[in-house]
């Protein structure tokens, strides 16, 4: 028998978590020489979190257990109709021994909306956190000290076994999660982009805003174009006009100018990241002006070469910041200041990463406190 932990979902409904611990732990020494340098998404942890959905019978059968496979059905609706949906986000140890993630209630909310716009059913936010809560508390071993930190995989796949075009009626909800080393060794440095001309990523109603398998999945051949040309990242361009800068293909991207303001490109077609947003936040805290406005490609060529802007960078949950150095395209390429890191991303991700592991104040009620 497994430990039950109840969880009140709102006025009438309980959910119990039922922990299963595994019974074949990882041996003390093999977890050290995995967390010794995991790398990112490569090395994972005993347990994980499920949660099922049943039409008229709502969410149940909710337990953390042994890591494992699924057992799929060839029919299973996931494999027909790429009904799927994930989120990412962090823990993080703190100095005291405790541990933080940040902005869970963020994750969730956009979870549903994912959701929704993918006509799946919508995970309750408090199921959401307490699934990951779960994950951390029994997998806390697991948490890489140092600027590691414990990658948290929360997804939901249609499971219904049918071949109809229709949403399912049954989905599993699952949490993850992967021990991550820092993600750049040596510090961040800047990354090179390739500017995709003949791929887009995402077109007005289309889910460019949903975090699915199918915008990753459509975004590879592009990014295997940026490699074949040397560049570490793809950026894509808006599908209607192909002009306006939209985002990379698994970051959010900003722009610095040399009367110290910024500017990224409105939401509707790219997806509204928690780091983007959190960045919005700490800059106009510090008195900068942010600006949500388009913003083209051969604005952004001007501007580099002009010296009106002064900085460049990609934002997401993995890499928190990445300067860009060099703009490559069938067009020519471009730097931007000398192709180095700038000080005001530089600024803004040690703000950032400071409050994530509780090394500057929370005046935001970002962090949430697991123990």
């Amino acid at each position: 028998m497994g430990i039950s932990f109840d969880k009140k979902v709102d006025g009438s409904v309980w959910l119990n978590f039922d922990i299963q611990p595994t019974a074949k732990p990882t041996e003390l020494q093999n977890r050290t020489d995995k967390l010794k340098d995991p790398g990112f998404g490569r090395v994972f942890t005993d347990h994980m979190a499920i949660v099922r959905y049943e039409h008229g019978k709502g969410w149940h059968s909710a337990k953390v257990e042994s890591r494992g496979n699924f057992p799929l059905d060839p029919a299973t609706a996931v494999l027909h109709y790429a009904q799927e949906i994930f989120e990412g986000l962090k823990a993080y140890k703190r100095a005291d021994g405790g541990v933080n993630l940040f902005r869970p209630d963020a994750n969730a909310r956009r979870f549903r909306d994912s959701a929704d716009r993918m006509a799946m059913a919508q995970l309750p936010e408090d199921i959401f956190i307490e699934a990951i809560e779960q994950v951390v508390r029994i997998d806390r071993d697991w948490i890489p000290g140092g600027e590691g930190s414990l990658y948290l995989r929360p997804f939901m796949i249609a499971s219904e076994i049918f071949l109809g075009v229709k949403p399912s009626a049954e989905y599993i909800f699952a949490v993850i999660a992967s021990p991550v080393g820092s993600y750049f060794k040596g510090g961040p440095a800047p990354v090179s982009i390739w500017v995709s001309e003949q791929y887009t990523r995402a077109a007005i109603g289309g889910t460019g805003s949903v975090k699915c398998g199918g915008n990753y999945a459509a975004s590879l051949r592009a990014q295997a174009e940026a490699i074949e040309h040397g560049c570490d990242q793809v950026v894509f361009l808006d599908a209607i006009e192909r002009r306006y800068v939209e985002e990379l293909g698994g970051m959010n991207v900003f722009f610095v100018f040399d009367d110290g303001s910024l500017s990224t490109p409105p939401l509707g077609t790219i997806l509204p990241g928690i780091t983007r947003d959190s960045i919005i936040a700490l800059a106009r805290e510090a008195g900068r002006t942010v600006r949500e406005e388009a913003y083209t490609i051969e604005q952004w060529r001007a501007d580099a070469a002009s010296g009106k802007l002064k900085e460049a960078f990609a934002c997401g949950t993995a890499a928190v910041i990445s300067p860009i150095g060099t703009v490559r395209s069938a067009s020519g390429d471009f730097t931007i200041s000398g192709g180095v890191a700038g000080e005001v991303a530089m600024g803004l991700r040690k703000q950032l990463v400071d409050i994530q592991y509780g090394r500057a104040p929370d005046t935001h009620g970002w962090v949430r406190k697991v123990f």
